[in-house]
């Protein structure tokens, strides 16, 4: 059996470094509030608002370090908050999306495009990914059980040296199958 951790990704942002500048004043870093799932990968302590035509969000997590492009990751529930209709796609991929207002203590920035919904993905490390047959960008299918147990399709495998076995879900596909991050699900293939 594949079992594999499931992770929930609440709403977050990666900013740029010029973005962070802007936001947080020249030479502002980022500092660790927590590590995550993904080696080298933490939620920072500063948080950020974020602007839509519709609604706003007051404190979003920033997730560090800095990204070569900024991108707000949020559930379809958070886009009818915020007014947006991006579409669902792998973190970076991020052209043709819409945009979004960000403010942080030092200033704030319109960026015209960054706003996606998270596809749902496994990270692997390589050596995983090869013991279990699985392709960088395969499509998978992960059952996971319990009183709302159900079958996540087109589950994108990520594989990397560089990652560690994560399975990453929204909150709306967390709370539709009943689950919290460290439960698991069992790859079918």
């Amino acid at each position: 059996m594949k079992q594999v951790p499931i992770g929930v990704s609440a709403r977050h942002i990666h900013l740029s470094k010029e973005h962070i500048a802007a936001l947080f004043g020249e030479g502002a870093e980022l500092t660790v509030l927590k590590p995550l799932s993904q080696p080298g990968q933490f939620a920072a302590n500063e948080t950020v608002e974020v602007i839509g035509p519709k609604g706003r969000f007051p404190k979003v997590r920033i997730l560090g370090p800095a990204r070569p492009k900024t991108q707000l990751e949020i559930s379809r529930t958070d886009a009818f908050a915020l007014g947006l209709n991006p579409p669902v796609r792998e973190s970076g991929d991020i052209a043709g999306s819409p945009g979004i207002t960000i403010v942080g203590p030092a200033g704030q920035v319109t960026v015209e495009e960054g706003v996606i919904i998270a596809a749902r993905h496994i990270h692997f490390h390589t050596s995983e990914a090869e013991a279990w047959g699985i392709a960088d960008k395969q499509l998978l299918r992960v059952r996971v059980g319990g009183e709302r147990g159900l079958v996540f399709e087109n589950v994108i495998a990520r594989v990397s040296d560089s990652f560690a076995l994560d399975m990453h879900i929204d909150t709306d596909e967390a709370n539709a199958a009943g689950l919290k991050t460290g439960d698991t699900g069992e790859i079918l293939d």
